[in-house]
């Protein structure tokens, strides 16, 4: 039996401990806003946290996650109360919007490490975070603004 933290509460997994984290949060739990892209960990659309850092869930096997803490987009702000998703409201930043969930808990974990961030830290950071439509100077803007940095 696994047990974890996920959004808070605690949460128990009975299943294969090598089944990705991502299918656990999604077919499981009915945590839907975390995505499956490419099922590689290189488009960053199943980005979560795990005890506070952006991980790649479809990466992350349910053994791995095991007494630890995991944030989903609907645990950052169920209410969109966020600074990052106001932020990335103000911004008009989403197109198709699947990336967004993935890029706004990368962005998250990035702000708690670097509160004020450069281009080159944004850039760095949310390298491997791939939005198809490439609004990514709208989201850099919208870091910059939850962040409290000039643009």
């Amino acid at each position: 039996m696994i047990q974890l933290t996920i959004n808070g509460k605690p949460a128990r997994f009975d299943g294969d401990p090598d089944m990705p984290l991502l299918w656990y949060l999604r077919d499981e739990l009915a945590l839907t806003g975390t995505k499956f892209g490419c099922g590689m960990g290189l488009c960053g659309a199943c980005t979560v946290h795990v005890n506070g850092e952006a991980a790649r869930s479809c990466l992350t096997p349910m053994r791995e996650a095991a007494g630890k803490r995991i944030t989903t987009i609907e645990g950052l702000s169920a209410a969109g109360e966020h600074p990052l998703q106001k932020a990335w409201e103000a911004c008009n930043v989403p197109q198709c919007g699947y990336c967004q969930s993935g890029q706004i808990m990368q962005a998250a974990a990035m702000l708690k490490s670097k509160p004020h961030p450069t281009d080159q830290d944004i850039d760095s950071n949310m390298e491997g975070n791939i939005c198809r439509c490439g609004t990514y100077q709208r989201i850099r803007q919208a870091i910059k603004m939850a962040a409290g940095v000039r643009a």
